[in-house]
């Protein structure tokens, strides 16, 4: 008897430290996930703004398609975990997003059709797959005035032929101010 309840109350301690150190591993990742997006918004629209003082707006899409990458892949590196952009129409292919993205970016257009500002749209969860389990997270990215130059309805001609040589599958144009050009997606790994 007494063997059971040592044994029993083993196992509720196992369970709750099991518990404490999932509630620590999901604040760490908010944490993370929190500043690499910051970052990496930070980051990027400083290169692009730069590219656009200098070029114009025709010079920033270099900027997404040589800088973002690796200002992505630098950014996960810091952070250990893997940092991204993505949408629902997507200008770089490798961008695409997966389905777990798709259905959060879908239920943010609902969000934001329901009235909740843009600047909220955020998403995050434990995700279980077939390779294991991960935090995921995802932040709305706004279609702001600066955006439109490359991803609004109208295109300038020099413009739309940088992009053309760089996306020549590109579907990220038609948007308008406010909507959602895209996400920020991140996700950690979770170890047992």
């Amino acid at each position: 008897m007494l063997r059971s309840l040592a044994l029993i109350l083993a196992l509720l301690l196992t369970g709750m430290m099991g518990a404490r150190a999932e509630d620590s591993s999901q604040q760490a990742f908010d944490r993370d996930a929190q500043a690499a997006i910051k970052e990496l918004a930070t980051s990027l629209k400083s290169s692009l703004m730069a590219a656009m003082n200098d070029g114009g707006p025709a010079e920033a899409v270099s900027v997404c398609n040589l800088i973002a990458p690796s200002l992505a892949a630098e950014i996960s590196k810091k952070y250990g975990l893997e940092i991204g952009r993505t949408s629902l129409k997507v200008r770089n292919p490798a961008n695409e997003a997966d389905a777990w993205e798709t259905d959060v970016l879908q239920r943010f257009e609902t969000r934001l059709a329901s009235g909740e500002a843009i600047q909220k749209l955020t998403f995050k969860e434990k995700v279980d797959s077939e390779s294991g389990s991960q935090w995921r997270m995802m932040k709305a990215i706004p279609t702001d005035k600066v955006c439109l130059s490359c991803h609004g309805k109208k295109i300038a001609e020099p413009i739309q032929a940088r992009i053309e040589a760089h996306y020549p599958d590109d579907l990220a144009t038609g948007f308008k101010l406010g909507d959602i050009r895209g996400a920020f997606t991140v996700k950690r790994d979770i170890v047992d």
